[in-house]
């Protein structure tokens, strides 16, 4: 895929869950559930918002360059309970949330095309190239926002809890 096909791919995602997203009512957004250690669906949109976040920076460094990239996992429920989204509107998380991944739209948009097969290296696991990082940013999204949203089918990731 090219990096405006997985532009586009990402704008289609943001466009099609905001307005579910948007009809999810403050107090469900708030109910956490019965699930030892789940996470209530305000931190785990948070948790996507934190996705963003550390993918947005792995995005640029692998697409400015000149060589492979190089980075850390991140401790995503230290994040999450740092963050304290609990505490956050879900109207806010949500226009925070599609914001930006719009950015993150247009970062990939801009990308040199042959920088998509720069290897990635995170943390310990094994290279992927940046297309692959790209798309599977894309595939945990998909996982947790049917999750989010009761869907009755929940995209599968391996390495969901």
């Amino acid at each position: 895929m090219t990096p405006q096909d997985l532009a586009e791919k990402l704008r289609t995602m943001v466009e099609s869950h905001v307005d579910e997203l948007d009809a999810v009512p403050e107090e469900a957004a708030e109910e956490f559930p019965e699930r030892e250690g789940a996470w209530s669906k305000k931190q785990e949109l948070g948790h996507l918002i934190d996705s963003a976040a550390n993918n947005h920076h792995r995005f640029v460094l692998a697409g400015i360059g000149p060589g492979e990239y190089r980075g850390h996992t991140y401790q995503q429920n230290a994040w999450v309970d740092l963050h304290g989204y609990t505490e956050l509107p879900w109207d806010d998380l949500v226009t925070f949330w599609c914001s930006y991944n719009l950015l993150l739209e247009h970062l990939i948009s801009r990308l040199p095309a042959e920088r998509m097969a720069a290897l990635c290296y995170v943390g310990a696991n094994e290279p992927v190239t940046l297309a692959w990082l790209i798309e599977d940013y894309m595939l945990h999204m998909q996982h947790h926002l049917d999750h989010i949203l009761e869907r009755e089918t929940v995209t599968p990731y391996p390495a969901a809890k």
